[in-house]
This record gives C-alpha cells, sequence and structure tokens, in this order.
C-alpha cells in the first residue's frame, strides 16, 4: 500500500491530500473560515489541522490545542487594523520586528511573548489590561522555542526565531495564501500539481485559483478534448461511452505529463482516467490532490474516512498525494480549498525534501507506472516487481 497525505475543508466541507511515500506518521489539518466551513488536511507523515483547532498526532498519539477564529483568508489572525510589522528571514532564524507606538510600554515587564512550534502570542499590559498584538497557531514553519530571544528597539518590539529548518525560506512570519504561494515555489521545484475528484467543476476552480497564486499555467482536461474531439464531454459520452472518454483523456495527461510548472484539472466521474487505478502511471508524473466530497460532519469521523479508503485501496483517487475533503460546496471559498491544497503539499514535501526530484525522475525514466518505488533504468514494467527498487 502507498503512502498518503490528507487535508481536509467543510463548507460545511473537508478537504484531504495524500501522497504515496512513508507514512509511519499521520497529520490533519482543519481551519474554520466562516459558518459551517473549516478546512482540515491530514497527512500520513505528519497530522496537521489550521486554526481554530489544530490536530498533531502520529497515528496513536494526538493532542488538541484552539485557537481564536481566522478569516476566510488567511489561517492565522493579527488582532490589529494592519500589518504593522516588519520581517526578515535570515536563514538560521527570523526577525520579526512590532510597532508598539501608542501602547505606552513602560518597562520589559509589561510585554509577554510565548513562542512554541509554530505559534506564537504577543501581549502588552495596557492601562490595566492584556491586549494581544499577535496570536498565531501557524507560524511558517517549526521554531526552536527554547532559542528565541526579544527585546525593544525604540518603539519596536524585536523577536528573533531559531528556524528548525535553516534551508527554508520563509516568505513572511504566518502561513497564510500569500506566503504559500511564494513559499511553494521553492518547494515544488517546478512539479505540475495534478487535481483529481468526482466534480469536474470544482476541480476546474480549485486548479485556476492555484495556478493563478503560484504563476503556473492552468490547464484543464475537459476544455483539452472538447476542443480535440470538437464536441462537449456529455455528447461524446452518449456517443461513445465512459471508456472512452477515460481513454481519450488518459492520452491527454500522456502527452501533459513531461509538463512542468502547470496545474491539471482532470475529469470527474466515471469518464476520469483518475477513476480507474490503471490510469495513473502518467499523474505520478506531478503532485496530485484529490478534492473528495463527504458526509462527514466532524473531523474524527472525516480521518476515519480518509484510512478506511487507504485502507480498501479499491478507490483509484486514494492514490493521490494530498486528499481535501468537501462537504458541500461553496465557490466563495476556492481559495480557502486551494490554500488548504497547498498547506497540505508543503508539509508533505518538508518530511521528505526529495519527492519534487524523485517526481522528476519518474518523469525522466519515462511514467513507468513505478511510483513510489522507481526501479532502475532499462526495467520493463512486464517483467513485474523482482527487481530491487532504485535508491534515488
Amino acid at each position: 500500500m502507498v503512502d498518503t497525505t490528507i487535508s481536509t475543508i467543510t463548507c460545511s466541507g473537508f478537504s484531504f491530500s495524500q501522497n504515496p511515500i512513508n507514512t509511519s506518521h499521520l497529520s490533519s489539518l482543519q481551519k474554520l473560515c466562516k459558518p459551517k466551513w473549516s478546512c482540515i488536511s491530514f497527512s500520513l507523515t505528519d497530522l496537521y489541522f489550521p486554526s481554530p483547532r489544530l490536530l498533531f498526532g502520529n497515528g496513536r498519539h494526538l493532542k488538541t490545542s484552539y485557537s481564536p477564529k481566522v478569516s476566510s483568508q488567511s489561517l492565522s489572525t493579527i488582532p490589529v487594523p494592519s500589518k504593522n510589522y516588519e520581517f526578515l528571514d535570515g536563514s538560521s532564524e527570523v526577525e520579526l520586528r512590532l510597532q508598539l507606538g501608542g501602547q505606552n510600554i513602560q518597562s520589559t515587564r509589561d510585554i509577554f511573548v510565548d513562542a512554541n512550534g509554530t505559534s506564537l502570542t504577543i501581549k502588552v499590559q495596557h492601562s490595566g489590561s492584556l491586549i494581544t498584538l499577535m496570536e498565531t497557531n501557524h507560524l511558517f514553519d517549526k521554531i526552536k522555542p527554547a532559542e528565541t530571544i526579544w527585546y525593544i528597539d525604540d518603539d519596536e518590539l524585536v523577536i528573533n526565531l531559531k528556524k528548525q529548518d535553516p534551508e527554508l525560506k520563509w516568505p513572511d512570519i504566518m502561513e497564510s495564501w500569500e506566503s504559500l504561494t511564494l513559499g511553494s515555489m521553492q518547494l515544488l521545484k517546478g512539479a505540475s500539481i495534478y487535481i483529481v475528484g468526482d466534480s469536474t467543476e470544482i476541480n476546474q476552480k480549485v486548479a485556476q485559483e492555484l495556478a493563478v497564486g503560484l504563476g503556473y499555467t492552468p490547464l484543464s482536461t475537459k476544455e483539452l478534448l472538447e476542443t480535440f474531439a470538437k464536441q462537449s464531454i456529455d455528447s461524446w459520452l452518449l456517443a461513445e461511452g465512459s471508456d472512452s472518454v477515460a481513454e481519450a483523456e488518459s492520452a491527454i495527461l500522456q502527452s501533459l505529463s513531461s509538463h512542468v510548472r502547470a496545474v491539471v484539472a482532470t475529469l470527474g466521474g466515471q469518464q476520469g482516467a483518475a477513476r480507474r487505478a490503471g490510469k495513473w502511471r502518467h499523474l505520478y508524473a506531478g503532485f496530485t490532490v484529490w478534492l473528495s466530497q463527504t458526509e462527514a460532519t466532524d473531523e474524527d469521523s472525516a480521518k476515519e474516512e480518509v484510512r478506511s479508503h487507504i485502507k480498501d485501496g479499491r478507490l483509484a483517487y486514494s492514490n493521490a498525494d494530498v486528499v481535501v475533503k468537501l462537504q458541500g460546496w461553496d465557490t466563495d471559498h476556492t481559495k480557502s480549498v486551494a490554500e488548504g491544497c497547498l498547506s497540505a503539499l508543503k508539509q508533505l514535501i518538508l518530511s521528505d525534501k526529495k519527492l519534487p526530484g524523485k517526481k522528476s525522475l519518474y518523469i525522466r525514466l519515462g511514467c513507468r507506472g513505478d511510483w513510489p518505488n522507481i526501479k532502475p533504468p532499462g526495467w520493463d514494467p512486464s517483467a513485474g516487481d523482482d527487481v530491487s527498487p532504485s535508491g534515488f
């Protein structure tokens, strides 16, 4: 069984993502953007939930924490009217400069800084009350809390946070749509993204949002097929059936498999190639995101549903690198779904930074269907699995 990363969004909706890599750990992510809308993402390498609820675990031990509601555009909150801070990435550490003008700070004892893992809370004592200047459960990546240093420089609070991963460039202090789109470019390394799921319309809308954010080329197999056939998918289905359409889409995916920096929306439903296990060899060329609709009413049941799909293995979509669960759909939250996809992909790639290079190798060797255990050059797919996996 391949390994998987999952993320979930509810509108009422959940979105999940999964990737075929080693999955001894799980991660899940949930975000409440508006009433009846939340976002959960799971990773079988690193369970992760965005605010307001954060869930971490390794499949056995889970712990939960809560944070205030967040906007539909961000995974974190700054309860101030505008961005009143400056941010600098200094390789091994990041520096945050927060304006204190008007706070009437008398001494450092009036300032409270709590940094832990991926969370940061900054409060000041003012007129006998504690005022929150910044609070987030989603720093862009993990920090080393014990090495946090802060001091006052004129009317600025300066906080130095030591990064767990000095190689990762932080676009901003917090994870948000803007920082994720910038940060994903360095992680993806040009690898394309394929959106799969039962709704062609949802696949197209999320793919378009991702492409715009990443500066990638948006592609739709539905549009390519209809241009090629000079007829709609519906009329094609009536005339020749779903097998014919799936076969044609598979040929399109083969031609797209060598493309880089593209977000490809695939056909939904039985006519889609991604619905068929035997049509995945060229989808493995990029990172696949499954937008999966669910009737789960909470994250626990959503997690269980994903585990069941992966264990069962009969649904071809379970081959995807990332799963996004949707309970209902609202086009107003397309960006939130896309944000959940990028957050899950980020966690997935950070768990194994060789993945983009491995995708590139898979393409160079001809997309032979041997993902994730890539065989040596010259391997014949018809010979079976008697050759040891390559060490790439």
